[in-house]
């Protein structure tokens, strides 16, 4: 099962909206936005498989990370509005491809229906490399990471999944089974088939992740896409510039 993290109260007049968070993150990563946006609805931000305090299996494809939503939204009444950034992003468009009866208005956050040539396995290696022993601060944890990953901004984000009240502290992340799993985490799985609900893609304008060339495929299966850009924002988007990010989110879904 998924952990969820739930925020305001349902309401009458707007179905739940879940938020599906994207590789190494948390439904945690997103509680400021969550928050406010649960101003007029329910807010559904859930740990997908293998992250947070969810479920591990060994599978991380997008069919499976798919079911697992379409059971969250099942059981929160049926039908919800979704938004997903990145690997999370994937997964919502899958979703919404396979049981679209489950989902009414789709954001997706910085991705496209389409495989990429990147990996992230040196970040696994890197958090699998950590030395965990003894480690009681993060401040220190910090320090042992950026050995691997001189970036601070990744690091603090890949330092939020870290359990240091854990004894010994421990990742909050099946580095195992998403190391096995990259290949069809970056990639995309072709399924078939067209949402033709109301499709937002918001594109950091400093990522290259959303691309002019992607349009094509984003059309040809999201017939009713609209497309924003974020200025200044890069693919943490959210992260970057929360408050432009939460004000576009909820132009679309109003």
């Amino acid at each position: 099962m998924l952990n969820l993290v739930l925020h305001g109260a349902p309401s009458p007049r707007h179905p739940p909206l879940v938020i599906v968070h994207g590789l190494f993150g948390s439904a945690r990563n997103w509680g400021v936005i969550a928050r406010r946006l649960a101003e007029d609805r329910q807010v559904i931000a859930v740990d997908m498989r293998n992250h947070g305090d969810s479920k591990w299996d060994a599978a991380h494809g997008y069919a499976d990370l798919a079911a697992d939503l379409a059971t969250v939204i099942a059981a929160q009444g049926g039908r919800a509005d979704v938004l997903g950034h990145s690997m999370g992003g994937k997964a919502a468009m899958q979703l919404a491809l396979s049981a679209p009866e489950r989902v009414r208005r789709l954001v997706v956050a910085d991705i496209a229906p389409v495989a990429y040539g990147h990996t992230q396995r040196h970040l696994i290696e890197a958090m699998q490399a950590l030395d965990l022993e003894g480690l009681g601060l993060r401040s220190e944890a910090d320090r042992r990471l950026a050995l691997a990953v001189p970036d601070p901004g990744v690091r603090a984000f890949l330092l939020q999944s870290l359990d240091l009240k854990a004894a010994p502290a421990r990742w909050k992340l099946n580095l195992a089974a998403l190391g096995a799993e990259m290949e069809r985490i970056v990639g995309w799985p072709d399924t078939p088939g067209r949402f033709a609900g109301p499709t937002l893609f918001i594109k950091g304008a400093l990522s290259d992740y959303i691309r002019p060339e992607h349009r094509t495929a984003i059309l040809a299966q999201f017939p009713a896409a609209q497309f924003a850009e974020i200025e200044g924002a890069g693919h943490w988007l959210h992260a970057d510039a929360p408050r432009v990010f939460e004000e576009v989110v909820r132009g679309f879904l109003s």
